[in-house]
């Protein structure tokens, strides 16, 4: 390790068991259906940052509410917008993953810009961002947003001081206008320490199945943590209106911030039931000379489990 490297305490085999344990809980929530998750949330404790029985059964309680706040948005033909912003490994990802987890994806999207084209470098700024906004019924969840001019490239130098100005002088009309246009408009900031995110790095970078997500901007990020760290106050500072404020999550532990983001959220658009018709399924037909071929044996995906 460089000698200008903070010198942390690491203990690697904690470290990667409980990334483990963190990737094996994705896995269930993301693979397992309702009851078998309500039968693990009736289990024994891990020994995990918090017990695994309450996470998992307000992320279901959660979740439910979700769907109904998902009704609800169709319903009224709500426009919804939320902004997730944050450090690099501060877990943005992983709140966006169960948001959406159990919503209809034709309701509930997630806008996730690359760097832009050299087109869109000569557009507008906030021109790219535009076209992703909902239309009525619809809920839109930026994974990273118009802020990435305040953060990234302010600290990375790719905009100069007078775009730097402007987004500034633009972006709390810009977000006026689009809540005087009828969306709802909630911005997250994601926060976690120096320590946590040089754990979670090191954790990418001795995970082969992670070490993708790491991208030579995350380490020089790295490096510039006290740029950042001031480029994030002045966004805040300059950009928190009564219209569109921030909040603030606290994201060093996973867990947590993923049931206290989805509750605020839920508490910031009103909803109530929505009634829906019986859901009936129709009898099956049944034709007297109906004949289902035989399929080739070839055209099977080998049973190899």
């Amino acid at each position: 390790m460089p000698n200008n490297s903070p010198s942390y305490s690491i203990d690697y085999e904690r470290l990667l068991q409980e990334e483990m344990l963190d990737n094996l809980d994705e896995e269930l929530e993301l693979e397992l259906d309702d009851d078998r998750l309500e039968a693990l949330a009736e289990g024994e404790e891990t020994g995990a940052s918090m017990d695994r029985r309450v996470y998992f059964r307000e992320l279901l309680r959660l979740q439910a509410e979700l769907v109904k706040l998902q009704d609800w948005v169709v319903d009224k033909k709500l426009k919804v917008v939320v902004l997730f912003e944050g450090r690099d490994a501060a877990g943005k990802g992983g709140v966006i993953k169960r948001v959406t987890q159990r919503l209809n994806p034709r309701t509930c999207r997630v806008a996730a810009l690359p760097a832009p084209s050299d087109r869109e470098r000569s557009q507008w700024y906030f021109q790219r961002y535009v076209s992703h906004l909902p239309a009525g019924g619809e809920i839109v969840l930026f994974d990273r947003s118009w802020y990435n001019r305040a953060g990234v490239e302010k600290v990375m130098g790719f905009c100069n001081d007078d775009e730097y100005e402007e987004f500034f002088r633009t972006v709390p009309e810009f977000e006026r206008m689009l809540v005087r246009s009828g969306i709802i408009l909630i911005k997250y900031w994601f926060s976690i320490t120096d320590s946590e995110q040089y754990k979670r790095f090191l954790a990418r970078v001795h995970d082969p199945l992670k070490q993708w997500k790491l991208s030579p901007m995350d380490m020089e990020s790295r490096r510039r943590w006290e740029q950042y760290t001031k480029a994030k106050e002045v966004m805040i500072d300059r950009t928190h209106i009564p219209e569109a404020p921030w909040w603030i999550v606290e994201a060093v532990d996973k867990k947590r911030a993923r049931l206290n983001c989805i509750n605020h959220l839920l508490s910031q658009v009103p909803y109530g039931e929505v009634d829906h018709p019986r859901v009936e399924l129709p009898a099956r037909v049944y034709n007297p000379d109906y004949y289902r071929a035989p399929i080739p044996d070839e055209l099977f995906v080998p049973s190899i489990y």
